[in-house]
């Protein structure tokens, strides 16, 4: 190691990022993740058919309000926390054990996953098509969605939610190739480390520090086509603005790990961050009709005052997040932990049950609340006991988490014994 970038055990915070488990940290990413599955439980219920697998016969104004804030931020927060995570990772096991770990619970669920869940999706997507018109055939959808694999690699992102993984994969490449670069280059590599840290450190106590990434942030959102943050859904050639994007995000949180304080001045709750979140979600939701509409007179200047609206809001609510559930969550939660160890495996895998399910209600004559609660439900039962069962202790525990885990749900029915000691702990 350099002098300038010492190692964990050189530093003050060395049992903060290599000893125990930030408990408020965990909660906040699996909130993420969850949020994830209620925005897409979401999305068959908005008034206005914007693509999707299906659209249901009862929608709601609200849901676009919900799917538009709630995309502004949950992406972000995760890429932060990965990036956080991923420099702990990083420095208490090596770089080659750190890119070995990387490639198997990146690499492996990216690829194994989309060839598992891709004719899942694609059968949701020709049965809720065929739902528009009245005629179900669920054998059909199935036979549709095996034989789209024969058209690969055409359209090999589309509709597939696994995108987050392979842009992951490639902004802690790029993470680590930077790193690499600056240490060595010597002297200067020093150097730049010192502004680097000067920067964060401006950057947790500032008052208009909020500013300074709503800027940069701003003018990759102009390149965003709709939904303030494009999807990156649709090709393997990298979609620039939103690799700029989500790369930020995480070094932001890798450079954030360096020190404790640094984060905890970073993610404060404020009344003036309030204020600004307020503004960011009103701009954005006022001018949201126009923005969506290239051919209105004013678009450029909804545009622009929409991205900068997004920002705003974008970077309040990321650090009102993270700032909340570290004064909530900071203590050891049995429960809270265990849905913290499954959100990993639950995102993975979840789009499909929702399609289906969304599919199966679409004509149902019940209000769209009911629906969307009932689909999230169901969505989230099943994967926490698929997690349980077939993840959790097995090798794919030790795959996705590092380690295998004792099973909590089953026990409950056949040990009748208390669960916490179950748990165990895990750093990250």
């Amino acid at each position: 190691m350099t002098s300038f970038n010492p190692s964990p055990a050189a530093t003050p915070s060395t049992d903060w990022t290599t000893g125990h488990r930030l408990d408020y940290l965990d909660a906040a990413r699996a909130f993420a993740l969850v949020l994830g599955v209620v925005f897409h439980a979401s999305l068959s219920f908005m008034p206005v058919f914007m693509g999707w697998a299906v659209q249901d016969i009862s929608t709601s104004s609200w849901v676009t309000r919900f799917t538009i804030l709630s995309h502004a931020f949950r992406m972000e927060t995760f890429f932060l926390l990965a990036g956080f995570f991923s420099r702990s990772t990083y420095h208490r096991a090596g770089p080659i054990p750190f890119l070995r770990s990387r490639a198997l619970r990146i690499g492996a669920p990216f690829a194994v996953g989309w060839f598992l869940l891709r004719p899942l999706l694609v059968s949701g997507w020709i049965m809720g098509s065929a739902s528009l018109r009245g005629d179900v055939d669920v054998v059909a959808g199935l036979r549709g969605g095996f034989q789209s694999l024969a058209t690969l690699p055409s359209g090999i992102f589309t509709g597939s939610h696994l995108w987050f993984l392979y842009y992951l994969a490639m902004v802690t490449a790029l993470t680590l190739a930077a790193r690499h670069l600056v240490a060595s280059i010597g002297a200067w590599g020093a150097v730049l480390v010192r502004k680097a840290d000067s920067f964060i450190a401006w950057l947790a106590v500032s008052p208009v520090s909020l500013a300074a990434l709503v800027v940069p942030t701003t003018i990759a959102l102009w390149f965003m086509r709709s939904w303030g943050v494009d999807t990156p859904d649709q090709s393997l050639r990298p979609h620039l603005p939103a690799l700029l994007l989500y790369g930020g995000f995480f070094v932001l949180g890798w450079l954030l790990n360096r020190k404790r304080e640094w984060l905890d001045a970073f993610i404060r709750i404020s009344p003036q961050r309030c204020l600004l979140a307020a503004f960011g979600i009103a701009s954005i939701l006022l001018l949201g009709d126009i923005e969506r509409d290239p051919g209105h007179p004013q678009f450029q200047l909804a545009h622009g005052t929409y991205a900068v609206g997004y920002a705003t809001t974008m970077w309040s609510l990321v650090l009102l997040t993270l700032g909340a559930f570290r004064k909530f969550c900071s203590r050891p939660n049995p429960v809270i932990r265990y849905v913290a160890d499954s959100s990993y495996w639950m995102y993975l895998v979840h789009l499909p049950i929702v399609v289906w399910l969304q599919v199966a209600v679409a004509e149902l004559p019940l209000p769209w609340w009911l629906k969307l609660t009932l689909i999230t439900l169901v969505t989230v039962a099943l994967c926490l006991l698929t997690y349980d069962l077939v993840v959790r202790s097995t090798w794919l525990g030790a795959l996705l988490h590092g380690r295998r885990r004792d099973r909590v749900i089953l026990s409950l029915f056949t040990d009748r014994v208390s669960w916490r000691p179950r748990l165990g702990v895990r750093s990250n």
